[in-house]
């Protein structure tokens, strides 16, 4: 595998995961109450715990989309 075929597989799997952030975000903004319930019946849960645990998850997830997808793929770039 050459540099060029390993930036686009970065390159990909951030635009992958960005878009799986956006739209775990947006559910969350747009039908949390609906993930509240689902949760609640699944999970005894308070809202605002459920809040910081769902808010937690997209922190953690976000720092794990630039560590391991965006920084590699901006040092690939800079190399090739």
């Amino acid at each position: 595998m050459d540099i060029d075929s390993i930036r686009a597989f970065f390159m990909w799997c951030t635009i992958l995961n960005v878009a799986l952030l956006l739209f775990s975000s947006l559910m969350c903004i747009c039908a949390g109450d609906w993930a509240y319930r689902i949760h609640s019946k699944w999970f005894s849960i308070s809202r605002e715990t459920f809040n910081v645990a769902i808010y937690s998850f997209l922190a953690l997830y976000k720092i794990l989309v630039i560590v391991f997808n965006l920084i590699p793929y901006i040092a690939l770039s800079i190399l090739g």
